[in-house]
């Protein structure tokens, strides 16, 4: 594990978890990184354990524990994949801290959004629905076929996920609908079609729809649809590694260093914005 003078201290929220697993092994490969502290629930098995040998091997020095705030203190960074709920506490913590928030959480509220917006006056935030970089360069081709199209092209954003993903449509499908409403000059809220059902009559022409399917272990898939009489044009992306989104969350941990407070995304990260 990379530990020099220079190596960006970062603790990972949730370690247990998918993502947090890969976090970890994404930092413990990296040269400008070393892990400081991860966190659990109370009363789960690894609090109180070493991560190394919770995780099957030897020490490596790096506490589990339960209280955000005892790992938020240590780190220069903090990444988080965790709930809207437990990322908004995490947020005003590392506001206090002045670190770095990395957030992929999905699922969030406008109102948590607006707790995020009033944290990022204090610390970099970056959030992201989605940390690939391809994701991010699709989010841009989003927005700019749907300024060059009118609406005699519907939109559809259609994704697939795992069984165990618990929010529909996904972060990143969310952040798509985003990219083609702004294409098209309009708010997402005011054309967001999904959750159809039953008899739900034509489609209203102008909206944005969504279709969401969860099965097995899909790691995610995103198609942007844009369907109209006689043709159809599809942008997709298919992620079959996990890791692309460790090791987006990671860049962006390293770039907020040194970085003025505010509430940025992977676009800047990545300097398409």
């Amino acid at each position: 594990m990379a530990n020099s003078e220079a190596s960006v201290g970062i603790a990972v929220m949730g370690a247990s978890g998918r993502m947090g697993r890969m976090l970890i092994e994404t930092i413990s490969a990296s040269d400008r990184a070393h892990l400081v502290a991860v966190t659990e629930r109370p009363g789960h098995d690894w609090v109180g354990a070493d991560l190394g040998e919770a995780l099957g091997g030897a020490a490596n020095n790096v506490p589990v524990v339960d209280d955000p705030l005892e790992a938020i203190v240590k780190a220069q960074a903090v990444i988080d994949f965790t709930s809207p709920e437990a990322t908004v506490a995490h947020a005003k913590l590392t506001a206090q801290a002045r670190a770095v928030h990395v957030i992929g959480t999905t699922g969030m509220s406008e109102a948590d959004i607006d707790t995020l917006d009033a944290c990022a006056r204090h610390a970099c935030i970056v959030r992201a629905g989605n940390m690939s970089l391809g994701v991010n360069l699709l989010v841009r081709l989003t927005q700019q076929v749907a300024a060059a199209l009118d609406e005699d092209f519907d939109i559809e954003v259609v994704e697939a996920h795992h069984r165990h993903k618990v929010d529909a449509p996904s972060g990143t499908a969310l952040m798509l609908g985003e990219a083609a409403a702004a294409g098209r000059g309009v708010a997402l809220g005011d054309v967001k079609d999904s959750g159809r059902d039953g008899i739900t009559g034509a489609r209203t022409r102008g909206d944005i729809g969504f279709s969401a399917i969860r099965g097995g272990d899909v790691v995610g898939e995103h198609d942007v649809i844009f369907a109209a009489d006689g043709e159809r044009i599809v942008l997709r992306h298919l992620a079959t590694d996990r890791a692309i989104f460790s090791r987006g969350a990671l860049k962006a941990a390293l770039w907020g260093q040194g970085r003025a407070p505010g509430h940025y995304s992977m676009m800047s990260v990545l300097g398409l914005a």
